[in-house]
């Protein structure tokens, strides 16, 4: 875990460093998506890597990734055009299937219940990929420990972009020295940090919740 780390203590409402924790959802609140993802492509016949290879370098799957995070492209539509990208014969519910197998971070999971009982907000801020006909923060169980939610899907508007951090700030009413960002991509910390959000890099390293509680001022999990 890489963070950028306060200069001093920032007073929230609770006599905590801060007031709010912002929570990424691919990487933060699930953990590692690949090995489900290679498991779902070979029981299709696929090679391991063709969700990730498709989706992250086929020009065209790329760019309706792109439509599909900033909601100018529905789930249901785009399943039915990746889906012969990708090499599958069915479409309908492309997205649910091949997340079929994702789990939930439940030490994550588990901070954000923590920062709520001690009296932080706790937002979602997602790049989402749709959420009709799968809608993957239900199928994991988190919309319930969230006080505010910023999703990509219902913006118009994604990470890296500035304006979505900014619109998180107004929702949770509060400056950007307030808050703790947590995202597992590196190129979405930069314009959080630009408005004084204390940044963490989830990268996947043991004891990541453990360490993000101590910089929140909350005790580890046992």
């Amino acid at each position: 875990m890489a963070l950028t780390a306060p200069t001093a203590a920032r007073p929230g409402g609770t006599g905590l460093p801060f007031a709010a924790l912002i929570l990424d959802f691919v990487g933060v609140l699930t953990a590692n998506a690949g090995p489900a993802h290679r498991e779902w492509c070979l029981a299709q016949g696929l090679e391991a890597g063709a969700w990730r290879q498709t989706l992250g370098y086929e020009p065209e799957a790329s760019r309706l990734y792109t439509e599909l995070e900033a909601g100018r492209l529905s789930q249901a539509e785009w399943n039915r055009r990746v889906a012969p990208i990708l090499g599958v014969p069915e479409h309908e519910n492309l997205m649910g299937r091949a997340w079929s197998g994702v789990r939930p971070a439940d030490d994550i999971i588990a901070l954000a219940r923590s920062a709520r009982q001690a009296g932080l907000k706790v937002a979602l801020l997602s790049n989402s990929f749709g959420l009709d006909p799968y809608d993957p923060y239900g199928a994991l169980g988190v919309w319930e420990l969230f006080d505010v939610t910023v999703i990509s899907e219902r913006e118009g508007v994604a990470k890296p972009d500035p304006e979505i951090y900014r619109l998180t700030l107004d929702r949770l009413a509060l400056p950007g020295e307030a808050c703790v960002f947590v995202d597992d991509h590196p190129r979405n910390l930069p314009p959080a940090e630009a408005l004084g959000i204390t940044t963490v890099l989830a990268d996947g390293t043991p004891g990541n919740a453990a360490r993000i509680a101590t910089l929140l001022g909350l005790p580890a999990a046992p």
